[in-house]
């Protein structure tokens, strides 16, 4: 999907985690042409971009490092800047923005993006980026899309591996629409919400 988004062009939001590295791999392969690709990041740690915990070195090291044409616009998240300045800065940047292909990933704890249960960016509606702490670990304060910012997206697609995902994937996936799953409330956007799971990830869902 993500080399298929490449070749027509457009606007692609990426996600970090430990999931999405080899599909960044396998799209450079199959789509070595980025340059009408207008790219986004969903969220990022409050780290420099060389940190090994940045979610733009995860890209640049899997994906952007491996194409032979870069994309047209990079829309880095200047997590180095802190929450409050970097948060400020991409709602700026967010302005009259509009995204074709939404790539997202899950918690454990059913959060999505850096939207974490019970965390103050989940509840930002009147801005289309937030700063604010992480809950899981690393414990590094977190720049993210705010929930109407990845609901407004044309096309959203989930990715998620792992055994240690499969109690969030029933909860975000297989339940009711529930605050305390943020991951479930993307599911009111307006756009189909597209889930892709392994056998392990899917294991409570009663999916064979």
């Amino acid at each position: 999907m993500l080399a298929a988004q490449a070749r027509r062009g457009g606007s692609i939001v990426l996600t970090g985690g430990s999931t999405p590295g080899k599909a960044y791999e396998q799209a450079a392969a199959l789509q070595p042409d980025w340059s009408g690709v207008e790219l986004w990041w969903g969220d990022e740690r409050c780290v420099p971009p060389e940190d090994e915990r940045s979610n733009y070195r995860l890209a640049r090291r899997t994906l952007l490092d491996r194409l032979d044409a870069a994309p047209r616009v990079e829309h880095r998240i200047e997590g180095e800047l802190g929450p409050d300045e970097g948060a400020r800065r991409l709602d700026e940047e967010l302005a009259g923005a509009a995204f074709d292909l939404l790539l997202l990933g899950l918690g454990p704890d059913g959060h999505v993006a850096s939207l974490f249960p019970g965390s103050p960016q989940l509840e930002v509606r009147d801005r289309r980026a937030a700063g604010g702490p992480a809950g899981l670990e690393p414990y590094v304060d977190r720049i993210t899309f705010t929930l109407p910012t990845l609901q407004a997206a044309r096309r959203i697609v989930f990715l998620v591996a792992g055994e240690q995902k499969a109690y969030a994937v029933a909860r975000a996936f297989g339940g009711e629409i529930d605050e305390h799953v943020p991951a479930s409330l993307v599911r009111a956007a307006a756009a189909p919400v597209e889930v892709f799971l392994d056998r392990a990830a899917s294991g409570r869902l009663g999916i064979r």
